[in-house]
């Protein structure tokens, strides 16, 4: 019900101001009270909905929502406005993971630039492989990591959400059969110039794996679209 009622509110098929009633939702999802209470609550934790006595749960507008929650992230990338979502959430890992990928190369731990490494070269391996669901656990993981060895704890957060756009261009066919050697060589790039503590470097590689994303998945969505 969670699913189905979420994603029914972030593609618009809910309009903002909608107001539903806790009968009309158990009657409609063939969920009990106890179960569309809990749906409830947590849409309302998420701001997509708020709920008056005598009233029932009301829509909200998109500005309340909580856009970084991974679920909403995860509606939205299955939802028709697919590019959109996209869009944006390329741009902020634009604005985020490079900055990341400067202080991880400052900041990180031996240990850390050890890992980062070892995920590189897993990247490789699994490309070569064009096992892309092994490639894509290696590069979330490869992702995480750097944004955690930012130490900057509001970079760390956003892990997730990068974690959705990653999982989110496999699951909809937007990642070529082999992953672009150009974007492998270029997580190798920062993962070494990290190791070697060369922020310029680091940062610099990251910018351009985002910008090759964004240009894969334009191209691909064009593809999709038939355009």
């Amino acid at each position: 019900m969670l699913d189905e009622l979420g994603a029914a509110i972030a593609s618009g098929e809910l309009a903002p101001g909608a107001v539903l009633r806790s009968e009309e939702l158990q009657e409609r999802y063939g969920a009990s009270r106890t179960v569309a209470r809990e749906v409830v609550r947590v849409l309302e934790t998420m701001g997509l909905t708020s709920s008056r006595r005598r009233v029932g749960v009301t829509v909200r507008e998109p500005a309340e929502w909580n856009h970084y929650d991974p679920r909403l992230i995860r509606w939205q990338l299955d939802g028709a406005d697919r590019p959109t979502a996209l869009r944006t959430l390329t741009e902020l890992r634009s604005a985020v993971e490079p900055c990341a990928a400067r202080f991880a190369a400052l900041r990180a731990t031996p240990e850390e630039r050890g890992r980062l490494r070892a995920l590189a070269v897993h990247l490789q391996r699994t490309a070569r492989a064009r096992d892309l669901d092994a490639f894509l656990g290696h590069d979330v993981a490869f992702h995480d990591l750097l944004l955690s060895a930012s130490r900057n704890p509001m970079f760390a957060q956003l892990s997730s959400a990068v974690a959705e756009v990653l999982a989110g261009r496999t699951g909809h066919g937007l990642m070529p059969d082999e992953p672009q050697p150009e974007a492998v060589a270029l997580h190798v790039e920062v993962a070494e110039a990290v190791d070697l503590a060369d922020a310029a470097r680091a940062e610099r590689a990251m910018r351009d794996i985002v910008d090759q994303a964004r240009e894969e998945i334009a191209a691909a969505v064009s593809s999709n679209l038939g355009g």
